[in-house]
């Protein structure tokens, strides 16, 4: 499996940025996209997550209300709306794909795109 991410980069706070994330070769019919990111000097941490089959979707606190993650079946690409950006939210943005269908626990995501630079400005 091969992830592409796109779309980061400056905004003000308060603005808004589209990241999208498009999962090439052999992802299977039941898996979980998700977003992590990762501020300097900081662990990479959990932002947001979809599973293909059932569209659930999960968010971390932090970011709840202000981010959507959606998804295009027939593109193989998950999304990340940011919204109302913060500079706490300045981070490299990464995709990454779960081919267990289920858990959102990072370490379960197996493959991982390149990371896109978002910075928030105050």
């Amino acid at each position: 499996v091969q992830l592409q991410a796109s779309g980061g980069g400056l905004v003000q706070a308060g603005g808004s940025l589209r990241l999208s994330c498009a999962a090439s070769g052999r992802t299977g019919t039941s898996y979980v996209m998700g977003w992590f990111r990762q501020a300097p000097g900081k662990e990479r941490e959990f932002v947001a997550a979809i599973r293909w089959r059932g569209a659930d979707t999960f968010y971390a606190d932090s970011v709840k209300g202000r981010f959507t993650i959606s998804r295009d079946n027939a593109k193989n690409t998950v999304f990340l709306q940011m919204n109302s950006l913060k500079p706490e939210d300045t981070a490299v943005y990464y995709c990454a794909h779960n081919p267990d269908g289920m858990s959102i626990i990072q370490s379960r995501f197996i493959y991982w795109g390149q990371g896109t630079q978002v910075t928030v400005s105050s």
